[in-house]
């Protein structure tokens, strides 16, 4: 036998509700353009007049139970009338039809209960009570326990019965008393107006309803909820992360710029509204927290600086804050498993991957692997694991159509980016964001396909340790000017001896091969005998005027300084790689 919930079905309607103005309540019939049917679709309105103009009880109890299958899945099984022997079964009602035990009604002793009959998964006997006793009893079953909007439906009709019974024992004991009289039908006023009330309330939180399930149904979102939100109320809505940044705002009235608390203050607010149930006013605000798991996500407020909002603007404030707290809830899911598969990637990316692969699974966290990139390591001494330096890190190396792949190996960050820095932007950047200078950082060269990547790491890698190791150690360094450097770190292969020499030499190669000149090994001897005009000379068998053409020729095509040092350094050990490790091979 289903058992009934501990919640009573006869409704409490608040003070508030019942003290609303008649004339509110009379400018809302005036101006509901519904039709009778659609105000009162189950016929309850209706039913009253009835109850209230029958004169037998048994007729009363009768119309009741007609009733009780307009209200939904509902079947009445028995009524009963109270009489001075016990409890009287009212005949003319399916009489034949009900297996109610009438002796088992009798230990209910004037109390609502479960009564026990086949068939049916829920039943519940109301009783029908006056302020002087029990009037008598509506026996109702149903295949399955109602919900709020039955719960609601059945209590109504319980409550007219029941006062429409009452009605009928005021005139019999007090059909002289005229003043008694009218005071039964003020009474009955007042629970048709309460009545009305609760109809109202009613519509308006399936208003509240259907608004936020739209919402929901197209795919919901802050700016959305906002927008909700101040068309139910009429006051502007806005939402603001847990810090007190602006996130969404709909309404007139929008402050720019934006006021920003400060941390203290933020969080003092959100304390005083943590420790109440519902949304809490803050000077001119009616404020609620989106906190669905202990933690808060978000604020949702209305701004009411005249301080007008009633039931209907709480309701919907709070309903409004269980929408965002899903919302957020997701949002905060849908980051996470998207930070840890970009993280996977570059993981993945900088090791060494399939290249089909990686391009689609770029491609699932919208990430354009197939644009140019390069990759840059960056150490910040006791910021590896700070939240702000990654944010900082990745604003700082961030383009204007994607985010960078970031990862962390060790004490450093490792960022794949499509945008090469400039000089030291990202360290400044980082190191106003930060407030803290001291790091050092290492770029590659530009990458431009995923199997290049391990490689460009490398090149980040020795990048950071030249930094590290030279007199200044703070800032930013660019293998491209690694010069000499490039070729003394270990793991260097020929590839990079190639491209160390094309990088010095590669124009005075070109230059020989197409003109069938000799201006490398040219600049080789000159090197060779320490700079000195007459020994080059005699080495390669020309004049001294020859040997300083070839120079002048050397400077013109290579676009070179040959009297700066670091220029002289780094040509001298392109062309001993060029003659020695690479044969010289043009």
């Amino acid at each position: 036998m289903a058992s009934h919930p501990s919640r009573r079905l006869s409704p409490q309607v608040s003070d508030q509700q019942a003290t609303l103005h008649p004339s509110t309540t009379a400018s809302a019939e005036r101006h509901d353009p519904s039709p009778p049917v659609a105000l009162d679709p189950h016929g309850l309105l209706v039913l009253s007049h009835a109850l209230f103009s029958c004169s037998e009880q048994s007729e009363i109890v009768r119309l009741a139970m007609r009733h009780v299958s307009v209200l939904g899945p509902y079947r009445a099984e028995a009524g009963y009338l109270s009489t001075h022997e016990g409890l009287s079964r009212v005949p003319g009602h399916d009489a034949g039809a009900s297996t109610v035990d009438d002796a088992g009604m009798m230990e209910l002793g004037e109390a609502d209960g479960s009564v026990s009959f086949p068939e049916r998964s829920w039943n519940w006997a109301f009783g029908l009570r006056e302020p002087g006793g029990l009037l008598g009893y509506l026996v109702v079953s149903s295949p399955s326990e109602p919900d709020e909007r039955g719960d609601f439906l059945l209590s109504t009709l319980v409550e007219l019965t029941s006062a429409a019974l009452s009605l009928t024992v005021a005139r019999a004991l007090r059909h002289d008393n005229a003043d008694e009289l009218s005071q039964l039908r003020t009474e009955r006023d007042a629970a048709l107006r309460q009545w009305d009330a609760a109809r109202l309330e009613q519509h308006q939180q399936q208003t509240v309803h259907e608004a936020l399930a739209r919402v929901a149904a197209r795919g919901g979102g802050e700016d959305a909820i906002t927008r909700a939100l101040y068309e139910l109320t009429g006051l502007s809505a806005l939402i603001e992360d847990r810090f007190g940044n602006l996130r969404s705002w709909a309404g007139p009235d929008r402050p720019v710029p934006y006021p920003v608390r400060s941390a203290a203050s933020q969080e003092e607010m959100l304390s005083q509204v943590a420790r109440e149930a519902g949304p809490v006013r803050v000077k001119d605000r009616l404020i609620a927290l989106a906190r669905p798991r202990g933690d808060v996500l978000g604020v949702l407020a209305v701004e009411d600086p005249g301080a007008t909002a009633d039931e209907h603007t709480l309701f919907a404030l709070d309903h409004a804050q269980r929408s965002l707290s899903q919302e957020l809830v997701h949002t905060r899911e849908l980051t996470e498993v998207e930070l840890r598969l970009r993280r996977q990637l570059i993981d993945d990316l900088l090791e060494g991957t399939d290249e089909t692969s990686a391009y689609a699974r770029a491609e699932a966290v919208g990430h354009d692997l197939r644009r140019p990139h390069y990759v840059v390591v960056v150490h910040w001494p006791g910021n590896a694991a700070n939240s702000s330096f990654a944010r900082a890190l990745q604003q700082a190396t961030a383009t204007t159509a994607t985010r960078p792949l970031m990862t962390r190996r060790g004490d450093r960050m490792v960022v794949l980016t499509e945008a090469r820095p400039d000089d030291d932007a990202v360290y400044a950047a980082v190191a106003h964001e930060l407030g803290t200078p001291g790091a050092a950082i290492g770029v590659s060269t530009r990458c431009d396909s995923p199997d290049g990547i391990p490689r460009c790491y490398q090149e980040a890698l020795r990048a950071l340790e030249v930094r590290q190791n030279s007199r200044e150690r703070s800032g930013t360094t660019f293998f491209d000017d690694l010069g000499l450097y490039r070729i003394l770190g270990p793991g260097n292969d020929l590839r990079e001896l190639e491209g160390f020499v094309r990088e010095w030499l590669g124009q005075l190669i070109d230059y020989d091969a197409e003109h069938e000149t000799e201006l490398v090994e040219t600049l080789s001897r000159y090197f060779d005998c320490g700079g000195n005009y007459d020994d080059a000379a005699a080495a390669l068998r020309v004049h001294r005027s020859t040997l300083r053409y070839r120079l002048q020729r050397i400077r013109e095509i290579s676009d070179r300084d040959l009297t700066d040092v670091d220029t002289r350094l780094n040509l001298q050990v392109a062309t001993r790689v060029w003659k020695i490790i690479l044969m010289g091979r043009r």
